[in-house]
Protein backbone atom coordinates (compact mmCIF):
# COMPACT_ATOMS: atom_id res chain seq x y z
CA UNK A 1 0.00 0.00 0.00
CA UNK A 2 1.47 3.31 -0.81
CA UNK A 3 1.27 5.50 1.48
CA UNK A 4 0.40 8.97 -0.62
CA UNK A 5 -2.24 6.80 -2.02
CA UNK A 6 -3.24 6.34 1.50
CA UNK A 7 -3.65 9.06 2.74
CA UNK A 8 -4.29 11.66 -0.30
CA UNK A 9 -8.40 11.35 -0.16
CA UNK A 10 -8.58 10.97 3.50
CA UNK A 11 -6.77 14.38 3.58
CA UNK A 12 -9.18 15.98 0.96
CA UNK A 13 -12.77 14.36 2.07
CA UNK A 14 -11.38 15.78 5.62
CA UNK A 15 -11.15 19.53 4.02
CA UNK A 16 -13.92 19.04 2.05
CA UNK A 17 -16.00 17.93 4.63
CA UNK A 18 -14.54 21.02 7.26
CA UNK A 19 -15.27 23.61 4.99
CA UNK A 20 -18.84 21.92 3.72
CA UNK A 21 -19.31 21.84 7.34
CA UNK A 22 -18.72 25.63 8.39
CA UNK A 23 -20.72 26.44 4.59
CA UNK A 24 -23.83 24.26 5.68
CA UNK A 25 -23.55 25.48 9.02
CA UNK A 26 -24.01 29.32 8.07
CA UNK A 27 -26.86 28.82 5.69
CA UNK A 28 -28.59 26.36 7.94
CA UNK A 29 -28.96 28.88 10.72
CA UNK A 30 -29.99 31.43 8.60
CA UNK A 31 -32.81 28.97 7.38
CA UNK A 32 -33.46 27.71 10.57
CA UNK A 33 -33.67 31.07 12.32
CA UNK A 34 -35.90 32.40 9.15
CA UNK A 35 -38.15 29.54 9.43
CA UNK A 36 -38.72 29.34 13.11
CA UNK A 37 -39.78 32.78 13.62
CA UNK A 38 -41.35 33.91 10.32
CA UNK A 39 -44.98 32.94 9.31
CA UNK A 40 -46.05 33.45 6.21
CA UNK A 41 -47.81 31.52 2.95
CA UNK A 42 -46.57 28.78 1.98
CA UNK A 43 -43.65 28.22 4.65
CA UNK A 44 -44.50 24.47 4.74
CA UNK A 45 -43.81 24.15 0.50
CA UNK A 46 -40.17 25.89 1.73
CA UNK A 47 -39.43 23.85 4.17
CA UNK A 48 -40.00 20.57 2.42
CA UNK A 49 -37.82 21.75 -0.43
CA UNK A 50 -35.40 22.07 2.13
CA UNK A 51 -35.94 18.74 3.13
CA UNK A 52 -35.48 17.55 -0.09
CA UNK A 53 -32.03 16.26 -1.00
CA UNK A 54 -32.72 14.21 2.49
CA UNK A 55 -35.07 11.71 0.69
CA UNK A 56 -33.72 12.02 -3.22
CA UNK A 57 -31.31 9.84 -4.17
CA UNK A 58 -27.43 11.32 -4.40
CA UNK A 59 -27.09 10.64 -8.18
CA UNK A 60 -30.57 12.61 -9.08
CA UNK A 61 -29.19 15.72 -6.69
CA UNK A 62 -25.58 15.32 -8.52
CA UNK A 63 -27.57 15.35 -11.89
CA UNK A 64 -29.74 18.85 -10.75
CA UNK A 65 -26.48 19.84 -9.68
CA UNK A 66 -24.45 19.23 -12.79
CA UNK A 67 -27.20 20.82 -15.11
CA UNK A 68 -27.38 24.18 -12.74
CA UNK A 69 -23.37 24.46 -12.46
CA UNK A 70 -22.46 23.12 -15.54
CA UNK A 71 -20.99 25.57 -18.29
CA UNK A 72 -24.47 25.75 -20.43
CA UNK A 73 -26.71 27.23 -17.23
CA UNK A 74 -25.62 30.94 -16.14
CA UNK A 75 -24.61 29.99 -13.06
CA UNK A 76 -21.83 27.68 -14.33
CA UNK A 77 -21.00 30.42 -17.15
CA UNK A 78 -21.31 33.22 -14.24
CA UNK A 79 -18.52 30.85 -12.24
CA UNK A 80 -16.56 30.39 -15.07
CA UNK A 81 -16.04 34.29 -15.91
CA UNK A 82 -15.79 35.27 -12.80
CA UNK A 83 -12.78 32.93 -11.65
CA UNK A 84 -11.69 32.24 -15.52
CA UNK A 85 -12.44 28.25 -14.48
CA UNK A 86 -15.77 26.20 -14.30
CA UNK A 87 -16.21 24.81 -10.95
CA UNK A 88 -17.65 21.58 -12.20
CA UNK A 89 -14.53 18.35 -11.31
CA UNK A 90 -12.98 20.47 -8.84
CA UNK A 91 -12.32 20.46 -5.02
CA UNK A 92 -14.50 23.27 -5.01
CA UNK A 93 -17.53 21.12 -6.64
CA UNK A 94 -16.96 18.32 -3.79
CA UNK A 95 -17.50 21.20 -1.19
CA UNK A 96 -20.96 22.15 -2.94
CA UNK A 97 -22.18 18.49 -3.24
CA UNK A 98 -21.12 18.04 0.79
CA UNK A 99 -23.40 20.90 1.79
CA UNK A 100 -26.42 20.30 -0.36
CA UNK A 101 -26.07 16.79 0.68
CA UNK A 102 -26.30 17.75 4.34
CA UNK A 103 -28.52 21.12 4.26
CA UNK A 104 -31.05 18.71 6.06
CA UNK A 105 -29.89 17.02 8.66
CA UNK A 106 -28.05 20.34 9.87
CA UNK A 107 -31.25 22.24 9.29
CA UNK A 108 -33.42 20.05 11.19
CA UNK A 109 -31.18 20.14 14.08
CA UNK A 110 -31.10 23.46 14.27
CA UNK A 111 -34.81 24.56 13.53
CA UNK A 112 -35.40 21.83 16.95
CA UNK A 113 -32.70 24.15 18.69
CA UNK A 114 -34.08 27.71 18.04
CA UNK A 115 -37.49 26.02 18.39
CA UNK A 116 -37.10 24.97 21.82
CA UNK A 117 -35.53 28.54 22.94
CA UNK A 118 -38.36 30.15 24.97
CA UNK A 119 -39.37 33.23 23.13
CA UNK A 120 -39.95 35.11 26.51
CA UNK A 121 -36.44 35.86 27.03
CA UNK A 122 -35.86 36.63 23.27
CA UNK A 123 -38.65 39.27 24.37
CA UNK A 124 -37.25 40.32 27.09
CA UNK A 125 -33.87 40.90 25.31
CA UNK A 126 -35.54 43.32 22.76
CA UNK A 127 -37.50 44.88 25.31
CA UNK A 128 -34.57 46.37 26.90
CA UNK A 129 -33.15 47.64 23.79
CA UNK A 130 -31.40 44.88 22.28
CA UNK A 131 -31.41 44.62 18.31
CA UNK A 132 -31.89 41.40 16.84
CA UNK A 133 -28.46 40.08 15.92
CA UNK A 134 -28.03 41.22 19.96
CA UNK A 135 -30.83 38.88 20.88
CA UNK A 136 -29.37 36.17 18.47
CA UNK A 137 -26.06 36.51 19.58
CA UNK A 138 -26.66 36.53 23.04
CA UNK A 139 -29.80 34.76 23.83
CA UNK A 140 -30.76 32.66 20.93
CA UNK A 141 -27.39 30.81 20.32
CA UNK A 142 -26.37 30.18 23.82
CA UNK A 143 -29.26 28.59 25.20
CA UNK A 144 -29.53 26.21 21.77
CA UNK A 145 -25.32 25.64 21.51
CA UNK A 146 -25.86 21.77 22.17
CA UNK A 147 -28.28 21.48 18.81
CA UNK A 148 -25.24 23.50 16.99
CA UNK A 149 -23.02 21.02 18.04
CA UNK A 150 -24.57 18.14 16.86
CA UNK A 151 -25.29 20.03 13.78
CA UNK A 152 -22.11 20.30 12.61
CA UNK A 153 -21.42 17.04 13.35
CA UNK A 154 -24.03 15.82 11.38
CA UNK A 155 -23.04 18.15 8.76
CA UNK A 156 -19.54 16.54 8.79
CA UNK A 157 -20.58 13.08 8.79
CA UNK A 158 -22.92 13.43 6.00
CA UNK A 159 -20.54 15.76 4.11
CA UNK A 160 -17.66 12.67 4.74
CA UNK A 161 -19.72 9.99 3.65
CA UNK A 162 -20.96 11.76 0.46
CA UNK A 163 -20.54 9.86 -3.00
CA UNK A 164 -23.29 9.92 -5.82
CA UNK A 165 -23.58 13.58 -6.03
CA UNK A 166 -19.92 14.36 -5.66
CA UNK A 167 -19.36 11.84 -8.12
CA UNK A 168 -21.75 13.40 -10.35
CA UNK A 169 -20.50 17.15 -10.58
CA UNK A 170 -16.41 16.43 -8.99
CA UNK A 171 -16.06 12.94 -10.52
CA UNK A 172 -12.82 10.96 -9.16
CA UNK A 173 -9.63 12.48 -10.22
CA UNK A 174 -6.77 11.52 -7.82
CA UNK A 175 -4.85 13.85 -5.78
CA UNK A 176 -8.15 16.45 -6.82
CA UNK A 177 -11.29 15.47 -6.33
CA UNK A 178 -10.90 11.94 -4.80
CA UNK A 179 -12.56 11.40 -1.63
CA UNK A 180 -12.91 8.77 0.67
CA UNK A 181 -16.18 7.05 -0.86
CA UNK A 182 -14.86 7.54 -4.25
CA UNK A 183 -11.58 6.16 -3.55
CA UNK A 184 -13.55 3.26 -2.02
CA UNK A 185 -15.24 2.56 -5.14
CA UNK A 186 -12.61 2.38 -7.20
CA UNK A 187 -10.17 0.47 -4.40
CA UNK A 188 -13.17 -2.61 -4.74
CA UNK A 189 -13.73 -1.96 -8.58
CA UNK A 190 -9.61 -2.58 -9.15
CA UNK A 191 -9.62 -5.40 -6.81
CA UNK A 192 -7.77 -3.99 -4.38
CA UNK A 193 -9.44 -5.16 -1.13
CA UNK A 194 -7.01 -4.18 1.38
CA UNK A 195 -6.84 -1.11 0.09
CA UNK A 196 -10.61 -0.19 0.25
CA UNK A 197 -10.50 -2.08 3.94
CA UNK A 198 -7.97 0.25 4.69
CA UNK A 199 -10.32 3.48 3.92
CA UNK A 200 -13.07 1.42 4.45
CA UNK A 201 -11.86 1.42 8.66
CA UNK A 202 -10.48 4.97 8.55
CA UNK A 203 -14.11 6.49 7.70
CA UNK A 204 -15.83 3.86 10.27
CA UNK A 205 -13.34 5.09 13.15
CA UNK A 206 -14.18 9.03 11.86
CA UNK A 207 -18.03 8.84 11.51
CA UNK A 208 -18.08 6.60 14.99
CA UNK A 209 -16.45 9.29 16.80
CA UNK A 210 -18.44 12.30 15.19
CA UNK A 211 -21.81 9.84 16.10
CA UNK A 212 -20.95 9.41 19.19
CA UNK A 213 -20.07 13.05 20.44
CA UNK A 214 -23.34 13.41 18.95
CA UNK A 215 -24.53 10.99 21.38
CA UNK A 216 -23.33 12.04 24.43
CA UNK A 217 -23.77 16.13 23.81
CA UNK A 218 -27.78 14.57 24.09
CA UNK A 219 -27.60 12.81 26.98
CA UNK A 220 -25.48 15.83 28.60
CA UNK A 221 -28.13 18.27 27.58
CA UNK A 222 -31.12 15.52 28.59
CA UNK A 223 -28.96 15.10 32.19
CA UNK A 224 -29.46 19.10 32.40
CA UNK A 225 -32.62 19.13 31.44
CA UNK A 226 -33.73 16.96 33.89
CA UNK A 227 -31.73 18.41 36.88
CA UNK A 228 -33.69 21.54 35.88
Amino acid sequence: MNGANYWEPIKLSLQVSLLAGVIVMIAGMIAARWMSRAAFKGKVLVETAFMLPLVLPPTVVGFILLVALGRRSWAGQLIEWAFRAPIIFTWWAAVIAAVVVAFPLVYQSLRAGFDSVDRSLEEAGRSIGANEWQVFRYITLPLSYRSLVTAFILGFARGLGEFGATLMIAGNIPGRTQTLPTAIYVAVDAGHTKLAWAWTGTILIISFLMLLATGRGRKASASESFNR
